[in-house]
């Protein structure tokens, strides 16, 4: 397959672009626990620069990392995670479901994060994921600790999500930080919501995208990203189509330093 090198900041017609073709789905995709920092140390051995996970408030308002509202699924925990505080979070475990080397792998705070993130140079899309009725608080409280974290830094992180709420809130708390509306499959008025809330890109899964619609977030200005793609060719397929971002869970199975050329 013929490649071509991805740059950083990459000149496209919509303009610059400053984060990399690939992005690791939560830190390493399936390869280790997902949202912990074992899964970032994972993606970024495989060479990936980027990555994108989950952000949401502990009840006393520090920003971690969960997919999901309960804690069941991916920690030792019960329950809905933003009912508890995060001194109680903390002594969770997050790696014993996934397998036993990642036994004992703490959830991971922002804070934490974004110190590894910087100190590597890798850059991330952080999706703002509320428990329900927190939508409002958690885009102002993200936006804000983001834009502190990462105060000086040239690329800021990506803030997306599915919730209007939490976009709008986190554009009215920090504008300048960019933003992406999340859908889990096309709408026809999809372009005017994200110019609506000042996105700056659609993430669309996969499925819901082809190259007309690519084409009409371009002319529209917006970045078109994907997620979940797993398959070579569906990958060469979107790329070809004008794809402009691709999240993914092979991490060992894509070269995230190319792109296959259209």
């Amino acid at each position: 397959m013929q490649t071509t090198r991805d740059p950083l900041s990459e000149i496209t017609p919509q303009g610059p672009w400053p984060y990399p073709r690939w992005i690791a789905h939560r830190g390493a995709g399936k390869l280790a626990p997902e949202n912990t920092l074992a899964a970032f140390e994972r993606g970024a051995s495989y060479g990936f620069r980027m990555f994108e996970c989950d952000v949401k408030l502990s009840a006393d308002g520090e920003a971690f990392l969960l997919h999901d509202a309960e804690l069941e699924r991916t920690t030792s925990g019960r329950g809905l995670a933003g009912a508890l505080r995060w001194d109680e979070l903390s002594r969770l475990d997050a790696g014993l479901w996934h397998s036993a080397p990642f036994v004992g792998e703490p959830l991971l705070h922002l804070d934490r994060l974004a110190a590894w993130l910087r100190a590597g140079g890798h850059l991330v899309n952080l999706e703002i994921k509320p428990t329900p009725g927190t939508e409002r608080l958690t885009g102002e409280v993200v936006a804000r600790r983001v834009a502190k974290l990462w105060a000086g830094e040239a690329v800021k992180p990506l803030l997306s999500s599915f919730q209007p709420l939490a976009l709008a809130a986190a554009g009215e708390t920090e504008p300048s930080l960019p933003r992406a509306l999340l859908l889990e499959r096309w709408l026809p008025n999809a372009v005017a919501l994200a110019q609506g809330l000042g996105c700056v890109a659609l993430v669309v899964q996969h499925a819901g995208l082809n190259a007309a619609r690519i084409a009409e977030g371009h002319d529209a200005g917006l970045r078109m990203l994907t997620y979940t793609v797993n398959e070579p060719e569906r990958a060469q397929a979107l790329w070809a189509d004008g794809l402009d971002g691709l999240i993914t869970d092979r991490v060992d199975l894509f070269d995230p330093r190319s792109v296959p050329a259209a």
